[in-house]
């Protein structure tokens, strides 16, 4: 990591990009009003990121961290009752933390080419979350060649899943607290009913 990377102000800014995300949305974030949150003149970003979209990558980096510790603070032994609690982590952070949710997945910063100082693509943060979960899918099934096909799909259903909650189509669909319910199914599509 450089001292770029490292440096407090650096870390002020995602802060103030955090910060704004999570109560504006994503499509607020703006280099000025990070610079403005951050206490510092609307040019020191530029110091630390070349670009509007590098900074925004810095944000949502922030955002699989955070969600990298919520599934890291799950300590179920069993590898479906560990799923099922991964899952619902992965819910709830959408729907506590919705903007950082939405700027995680943009298909404009999740495909940036790595070039930039700040490291690696977006992309690669979300490489040892779902390699977590296909360990964890392939002990459920039984069937490691299967496994990534079979956690693709499992995560595409509960991004889904995270954003129908969001927006109350599933309340709508199925009446009020069926959630838990709605999860079992989902997990049952993709593991096998539970035993």
């Amino acid at each position: 990591m450089s001292d770029d990377e490292r440096s407090p102000l650096r870390e002020r800014l995602v802060d103030a990009g955090v910060e704004l995300v999570l109560a504006e949305g994503s499509g607020a974030v703006g280099l000025r009003e990070i610079a403005r949150r951050a206490g510092v003149s609307h040019g020191a970003p530029r110091r630390y990121f070349a670009t509007h979209r590098e900074l925004l990558s810095a944000v949502a980096r922030r955002g699989f961290e955070e969600l990298a510790a919520r599934f890291a603070a799950v300590r179920e032994p069993d590898p479906r009752a560990r799923l099922a609690c991964l899952a619902r982590a992965y819910l709830a952070y959408a729907a506590e933390r919705r903007g950082m949710f939405e700027l995680m997945f943009r298909h404009d910063l999740l495909n940036g080419d790595g070039s930039a100082p700040a490291g690696p693509r977006l992309r690669e943060a979300t490489v040892p979350l779902f390699g977590e979960l296909a360990r964890l899918v392939a002990r459920c099934t039984g069937d490691e060649r299967r496994a990534p096909v079979a956690t693709a799909a499992l995560w595409a259903n509960l991004h889904g899943l995270a954003q129908l909650r969001g927006w109350g189509s599933t309340a709508l669909m199925l009446g009020e607290g069926r959630e838990e319910e709605l999860l079992e199914a989902v997990l049952a599509a993709h593991l096998g009913a539970a035993e």
